[in-house]
């Protein structure tokens, strides 16, 4: 039986337009200002993008300036990592804090699908314990289902977790995930609509299944991963 759900967001509980078209957008428009305003907050993040600048350019990645003691190189770099897509710790930490600026004063309302808020209450009736991995920070993770257009749905959250903890592509995380929540890796549910994601939480043990809601990308075969379109479809899960 299954103790706990482990939740990807992006593409699972929220669709992706929605992190694409309104949370990085907004995000990005902010960085100048919120990096120039709060730069010697954010000083735990610039000791490590720093590090991350330098592999960068010895690569021959960047090829820009990065001073600690300069907002705008900052703020620079952080566009450079947002256009190519980088999961970077410090920069998805930088970002939840943006957000958060956005959603406390009510520019930002997160979108929740409509079975989510509903499988939430079924899944906490049955004594199911439900946690979120996702390359979002936990700030980022919890403002989203804090501020959702469903209310506040945290209270059915019991854990988050992020790139902190490990890739979202490697089994070591799910093993670390499974022992944070004190169940087996088999007691555990991971879904996602990334089938790179779920391969590893399915060497790592878990039980998984691949989102497949309107909106996300097209999966290629092999799929080895139960398929589901909502949460609906897990009623007896």
């Amino acid at each position: 039986m299954i103790k706990a759900i482990l939740l990807d967001i992006e593409g699972t509980t929220t669709p992706i337009d929605f992190v694409h078209k309104t949370l990085f957008p907004y995000a990005k428009a902010k960085l100048g200002e919120f990096v120039e305003t709060h730069f010697s907050a954010l000083e735990p993040e610039i000791e490590q993008l720093e590090k991350e600048y330098h592999k960068d350019f010895a690569n021959q990645l960047y090829g820009r300036d990065f001073r600690s003691d300069a907002p705008e190189t900052l703020a620079n770099y952080l566009e450079f990592l947002i256009e190519v897509d980088r999961k970077s710790t410090q920069l998805k930490s930088i970002q939840g804090k943006i957000w958060q600026s956005g959603y406390e004063s009510g520019e930002l309302v997160s979108e929740i699908f409509a079975d989510v808020p509903k499988a939430f209450k079924r899944w906490k009736a049955a004594g199911k314990t439900i946690a979120i991995f996702s390359s979002g920070s936990v700030l980022a993770q919890k403002l989203i289902f804090k501020y959702s257009n469903f209310g506040d749905l945290s209270g059915f959250i019991s854990d988050y977790f992020d790139t902190n903890t490990g890739a979202k592509q490697t089994g070591e995380s799910y093993v670390k995930i499974a022992t944070a929540m004190n169940h087996p890796q088999k007691r555990v549910a991971f879904i996602s609509d990334v089938t790179a994601e779920l391969d590893a939480a399915k060497i790592a043990g878990l039980c998984t299944f691949l989102s497949v809601r309107e909106g996300n990308g097209i999966v290629q075969p092999p799929i080895n991963h139960s398929a589901i379109a909502s949460f609906n479809d897990l009623q007896n899960i």
